[in-house]
This record gives C-alpha cells, sequence and structure tokens, in this order.
C-alpha cells in the first residue's frame, strides 16, 4: 500500500487466486470478470464481502502489493477467526512509527464476479484509521493478476487475461516500469511558468488529489508563490503536513492537463518509493479510462468523458 506500505509476496494464494478466476471465467463462458465500483471522494470503492459479511467499502488502492486487504477498523475482528492469527508491523505515510495489525492467511473475499478463498487480511490497531469513513484497501487480488481496466464512464472494472493487448487504436501507451509492484512512469510537469521538467511518478489510487509533487532536496522543481500551508491527510503513521497550489500543466503520454491542484508534500514523510518525484492520484487519473497491462509493463489511456472539466 502506498499510504501503508506493508508488502510480502504470497505464492500460495497468488496461485490459488488465478485458479479460482480461470475456474469461474471458464464456468460462466465469460473472457471478462466485471467488478462495479463507486466513485467517493475522488476515490475508487469496491464493494467486498470478507468472510460473508455485508459489503465493505473498500479503496482500489495501486500500492496494495499482496493478495488480501487491510481493514481499518478494529471491530473488522469480529469478521475473521483469530485462532493462529499474528501481529505485524505495517509502514506507512506520517511521520510516527509503523503501526500494528492483526493478520490471518485464510480469509474469504467476494467482489464483483470475483470470489477467493485463502487471503491475507490484516485488521489495523492504529488509532489513525479508526474514523476513517472507509473500511480498508484491497488491491493485488487485480493488478497482480489480469490486466485491468477502470471504466470511469461505467463505474465498472473489466479483469481480462494476462495475455490480453488492446487492439482499439483509441488507447495510447504509456511504458512503466514495475518497483515494488508500483508502476512508474515519465511525467512532464510545468510547475511553474516557463520551467518544464520530466519527472519520474507512479499512481496511488488511494489519494484523493490530482498531482502530489514531493519536496526533498533533490526535487527537480522550483516552488511556486502563493502556496498554503497546512494539514494534507493522515497516513498510516500519523498525520502529513505540507502546502497546497497549483501547477501549470502536466503531459502524460500525449495528453496534457491544465491547471491542476497540486500538493507539496515532504518525500520522508509522504512516500518511502526511492526515486520518486511525485504521486498522481485519483483525481488525475479519474479523467482517463485507463488500463494497467504490467504483463506488458504499460498503461493504456484514453480521454473520459471528465477529461475537459475544470479541476
Amino acid at each position: 500500500m502506498t499510504k501503508a506500505g506493508f508488502r510480502r509476496s504470497v505464492p500460495k494464494s497468488g496461485l490459488l487466486l488465478v485458479m479460482v478466476l480461470t475456474i469461474a471465467a471458464g464456468a460462466t463462458g465469460q473472457d471478462v470478470l466485471t467488478v462495479p465500483f463507486n466513485l467517493e471522494r475522488d476515490k475508487v470503492i469496491i464493494p467486498t464481502s470478507v468472510n460473508g459479511s455485508r459489503p465493505l467499502k473498500l479503496i482500489l488502492d495501486t500500492g496494495m502489493g499482496f493478495d488480501g486487504v487491510y481493514l481499518f477498523h478494529k471491530s473488522a475482528l469480529g469478521l475473521i477467526d483469530t485462532t493462529g492469527a499474528i501481529e505485524v508491523r505495517v509502514p506507512g505515510a506520517g511521520g510516527g512509527e509503523p503501526s500494528t495489525a492483526t493478520m490471518i492467511e485464510t480469509g474469504r473475499l467476494g467482489f464483483g464476479e470475483v470470489s477467493v478463498t485463502g487471503q491475507r487480511v490484516l485488521v489495523s490497531h492504529s488509532p489513525h484509521t479508526q474514523s476513517f469513513p472507509t473500511d480498508g484497501v484491497i488491491g493485488w487480488n487485480l493488478f497482480g493478476h489480469y490486466v485491468v481496466e477502470i471504466d470511469y464512464d461505467r463505474q465498472r472494472i473489466l479483469l481480462r487475461d494476462t495475455a490480453y493487448v488492446p487492439t482499439d487504436s483509441s488507447w495510447a501507451r504509456v511504458p512503466v516500469e514495475m518497483r515494488r509492484n508500483l508502476p512508474f512512469f515519465d511525467l512532464t510537469v510545468e510547475v511553474t511558468s516557463g520551467e518544464v521538467v520530466p519527472m519520474r511518478v507512479y499512481i496511488d489510487l488511494a489519494s484523493s488529489d490530482a498531482l502530489e509533487l514531493l519536496v526533498s532536496p533533490a526535487q527537480k522543481f522550483t516552488m511556486p508563490d502563493n502556496l498554503e500551508e497546512g494539514y494534507l491527510a493522515t497516513g498510516l503513521s500519523g498525520d502529513i503536513h505540507g502546502q497546497t497550489g497549483r501547477s501549470e500543466r502536466a503531459r502524460i503520454g500525449e495528453f496534457e492537463v491544465h491547471d491542476i491542484p497540486t500538493v507539496f508534500a515532504p518525500a520522508a514523510v509522504r512516500s518511502k518509493q526511492e526515486g520518486a518525484d511525485g504521486i498522481l492520484g485519483n483525481a488525475f487519473v479519474r479523467r482517463f479510462n485507463i488500463i494497467f497491462d504490467y504483463p506488458h509493463s504499460s498503461l493504456w489511456i484514453r480521454p473520459n468523458k471528465t477529461f475537459d472539466l475544470p479541476f
């Protein structure tokens, strides 16, 4: 997770996920599995059941690097069998120490047309997450096993086999480099007028911001004038403070976006990703329908009906 950076690969549940999804697709004669979602506070929310629970509101998080879910509220302990559970430390955004969570590896998840077992379920003990308005995050169950198309116009996610490559010429390819299960790519940003800077950024769908630039001694951009100081967000390790303003424009692939609300956050507090200059959040990404094609080191984007709307 980019807001919560706990990561370990789970070959057992990864193989199980692929097997279950393949069986589901074969049984229904489908080539595509569909997962509906809602947009809330500029986040993609996937209704997900855990061990047969009512649908929980889980944020789709590109930084969630393992199969399973991370649940924010301690009341979710009632959804799991804690026999054999272990406690783990979960680092994340914020200036404090890593938080603690209870973890099992026998969870059962259901979202859209997908049902999987043998999944990690982490329940947060962090005081910072207990008041979060959503229930948790999910990510690698989708991004780690399929080519994932997010259709913001229809509010649905399409899961396709990893061999799939779009043939429709309306899709534009953006090459990506995978680092710790995150897609890094080039973005050209003009923060202040006349200063056009190439940057290396990654997507954090768990962020409601449009553009976050990381402030450090190695930053490539000049800070603009007339910034506002203040609270930005709360991560698993505490609050994040910084500055807010706007950038003149940004170019991703062949597309330009103008007058972008921009957060300027201390790199050491906001992001644990070495070599990152910035982060694209969902307020920027949702202007495109987008395909996350990790097997072919690609993002595929095309503007949707919100592309020309001002922020």
